[in-house]
Order: C-alpha cells, then sequence, then structure tokens
C-alpha cells in the first residue's frame, strides 16, 4: 500500500488541487516550462488578457485558438483514478486547469476555479455557442458580437461566490492533495491557508515545492503515482 493510498482511505473529505501539470500527460503543454506555453511567447501574459482582448482582439483569439485549444486529448491515468477516487471517497476537486479533462474522466465533484474553455459565449448578447463555431471564427454569426472563452483572464478577478465556494470546501477538509501545480498563481495558491488546522497536505511532483510545514512531500512522477492507486465501488 502506497503512502498516498493510505492517506486516501483514511480521510472523510479529501480535496485535490490541480494544475496545469495533471494535463501534460494527456499532450497539453503547461504554461512555465521550458517547453510551455509561456516560453514560445515574449509577452504570454498580455495575450491571454483582458486589455488583450478588448484592444487587439484578433490577436488574442488567434493566440488561444491557436495555442490552448487541444480538442482531442483525453483524460490520462491521474484524471480517470482521481474520478475513481470521487467514486469511493468523498472528493472534491479545485483546479486551475480549463481544459475540462476532470468532468471528462467522469469526477463527481469539479469545481473549475479559472473557467473552462470549451464553455464559449457572445460578449455582446451573452448568449453560448459551441467551442466549435469559437475556433471557425471569434464573429457570433447571429448578433455580430465578439466570442470569448468563458475563463478568468488576466486583469479579471475570480467572482467572489466563486472563490467562496472554494474556501468552504478548504475548510471542512482533512486531505489536501496537491498535483501538477506549483502554487504560485493567486488567489489559486492562497486557498491553502483557508484549510482546518487539522488537515493533512500532501503534494505529488518531481520537483518539492514550497509547502505549510505540515505538508508531505512525495517526490516522484505524478502519474505513476496514481497508476498504483486502487479503488473497489
Amino acid at each position: 500500500m502506497t503512502d498516498l493510498q493510505r492517506m486516501l482511505d483514511d480521510a472523510h473529505n479529501i480535496v485535490f488541487l490541480t494544475g496545469a501539470g495533471v494535463s501534460t500527460p494527456s499532450g497539453i503543454p503547461d504554461y512555465r516550462s521550458k517547453s510551455g506555453l509561456y516560453s514560445q511567447n515574449s509577452n504570454p501574459e498580455y495575450l491571454l488578457s483582458k486589455a488583450c482582448l478588448k484592444r487587439e482582439p484578433s490577436v488574442f483569439y488567434n493566440f488561444v485558438t491557436k495555442q490552448m485549444y487541444y480538442p482531442s486529448a483525453k483524460p490520462n491515468a491521474i484524471h480517470k483514478k482521481i474520478a475513481a477516487a470521487s467514486h469511493v471517497y468523498h472528493v472534491k476537486v479545485i483546479t486551475q486547469n480549463v481544459d475540462g479533462l476532470h468532468l471528462s474522466a467522469g469526477t463527481d465533484d469539479v469545481l473549475e476555479f479559472h473557467g473552462n474553455l470549451y464553455h464559449v459565449y457572445c460578449q455582446k448578447c451573452a448568449k453560448r455557442v459551441s467551442y466549435r463555431s469559437y475556433l471557425d471564427n471569434m464573429i457570433h454569426q447571429k448578433c455580430g458580437g465578439i466570442l470569448r472563452p468563458d475563463i478568468v483572464l488576466y486583469g479579471e478577478s475570480i467572482s467572489s461566490k466563486l472563490l467562496q465556494r472554494a474556501i468552504d470546501i478548504l475548510e471542512k477538509a482533512d486531505l489536501i492533495v496537491i498535483c501538477g501545480t506549483s502554487l504560485r498563481v493567486y488567489p489559486f495558491a492562497g486557498l491553502i491557508q483557508y484549510r482546518s488546522s487539522k488537515a493533512k497536505i500532501v503534494a505529488i511532483n518531481r520537483e518539492r515545492i514550497v509547502l505549510p510545514n505540515n505538508g508531505e512531500m512525495i517526490l516522484e512522477d505524478a502519474e505513476q503515482v496514481f497508476v498504483n492507486l486502487k479503488f473497489s465501488e
């Protein structure tokens, strides 16, 4: 039995905090690694900002549609095992990812902290359209408005309702499992400050990240760690 398996079996309220590293085995690049999305662009935070969308919508559209959409990507072992855990234990997922793969894997309760690329709406009439329509054209054919994905851009705030829901989830957790994130991006990284003092924290990563004093690191490949987990429904 692995350390993580034992922690999951002993916990009553489990929260997975996940980031881009969870989806890299599915072929989706992360953001800040040497080969990540941001390394390929001179000003990525502007290209993915509210300001860029407003001032240069075609520049924003070109960046997002050409660099961020991977509609053929499938859930990997991490997504699948978290989904399996959610059918056995009391599990909630709070993810930075906007790729929708936790939902595709069948996880019961997912809070997409930064939104979902595949939820697209018109800024003029607020109607939702399919992401396929967006990939074809950034203009809403029915009203002429500019379409956008329902994700949180640089220069935008997390809604107070969503932030409060995340805080409520963390306050009730007795085990917090961190995977695929360096916990450097706020306010996501600050969520663990709302944990119960009794909550256990474990992070799975190839490189050590900064954790609270009671945090435990599993310095291994996350996908392999999750492959070895076993659940019986």
